[in-house]
């Protein structure tokens, strides 16, 4: 979703030669090869086909597999998404080769150091050369850790120029879902994969409790992360009442937005969902305790629950009651990031 929009815009600049790796990380295949078919994303130049492993085993593996393409090439530039392991293996093989690196979503701030994810933000923009925000809070983080204004970009959201583009093809999974929809009591969407929700078996069937007794007010449609459902099977965790809280096989991208646009509320523990729902104006409500996307609380239609499951139901249920609160689509995310980011990028490498 993140370089889709990019790979685009700079295939417009006869200048520039781009070379696309897939470094195997996100191995399923609902969840790797759907979304480089429906985002219309070219076959890879290089796949290393990493696949799993704890995150130093897949830090690792990635690192010696990129040094090797790095070591043969002449790259002026590399340009790295986001906060996954392979964000920041690819940014150290390129610090020390001398390789600068532009960094998309740079900026974004958890303060929580009990997050992988924190660590890989922190550390790509300590050796980063450009950097590319989505949000003014992005600016302020990187200021504060000593970062030049002039190597520093608001560009807005590029995940919201795939969702805009897309949204026009969204289409239900399943006719359950468009059921669910129809229906007077619509649908909840829930997302789950955090370790600290999923990886600890007593938070995870809490979790699962309070689902089931949602449901007991709207349908749920739940798209079940592999790692989560491998949870669940070994805790023999299941919905009380399956037609009225449905687990789904994960869902392709075209699927996973319709999904969201017709929720009546989504109840997740993922950064993305979180801009999506914002910029889908859908209310979301999100199982940690602090989020590095603080404009979606803000600006956005996010409210953070941390891990109080009373207060989980008691929001749900408002929401499903009618409560409101104001909030509007923040600022840049207007689906042109991907051309503003390649124009920088092109001035750049001239």
């Amino acid at each position: 979703m993140k370089a889709a929009p990019l790979i685009a815009a700079l295939e417009k600049y006869d200048h520039i030669d781009q070379k696309l790796v897939h470094t195997g990380q996100h191995y399923d295949h609902n969840m790797s090869k759907v979304f480089f078919d429906e985002l219309g994303i070219p076959k890879p130049d290089y796949s290393l086909e990493v696949g799993s492993g704890s995150h130093a085993q897949q830090t690792a593996a990635i690192m010696l597999k990129f040094e090797e393409l790095a070591t043969e090439h002449a790259i002026d530039l590399l340009i790295v998404y986001g906060d996954v392991n392979s964000t920041i293996a690819t940014a150290l093989v390129a610090a020390k080769q001398g390789i600068p690196i532009a960094h998309m979503e740079a900026g974004l701030r958890s303060f929580d150091h009990d997050m992988p994810e924190e660590i890989n933000r922190i550390l790509t923009d300590r050796i980063s050369n450009l950097y590319f925000t989505p949000s003014r809070d992005g600016n302020e983080n990187l200021s504060k850790e000593g970062v030049d204004a002039d190597k520093i970009h608001l560009v807005g959201n590029v995940m919201i120029d795939t969702l805009a583009r897309l949204l026009p093809q969204a289409k239900a999974p399943s006719e359950l879902a468009e059921q669910f929809a129809a229906s007077s009591e619509g649908y909840a969407l829930v997302t789950l994969h955090r370790p600290s929700n999923v990886d600890e078996p007593n938070m995870l069937k809490d979790i699962v409790d309070s689902l089931n007794r949602i449901s007991q007010h709207t349908h749920i449609l739940f798209p079940v992360h592999p790692r989560t459902r491998a949870r669940m099977e070994t805790l023999n965790l299941a919905p009380e009442n399956p037609e009225r809280f449905h687990l789904m096989e994960p869902a392709g991208y075209l699927n996973f937005i319709w999904l969201q646009q017709h929720a009546r509320v989504v109840l997740t523990d993922s950064g993305g969902v979180q801009e999506e729902s914002t910029y889908l104006q859908v209310p979301c409500l999100t199982l940690r305790a602090n989020t590095e996307r603080p404009i979606t609380c803000t600006s956005g239609t996010n409210k953070l629950i941390g891990q109080d499951l009373a207060l989980f139901e008691s929001e749900t249920l408002d929401i499903l009651n009618g409560k409101e609160r104001k909030c509007q689509i923040p600022e840049l995310w207007d689906g042109k990031t991907g051309e503003r980011t390649a124009d920088i990028i092109s001035r750049y490498l001239q």
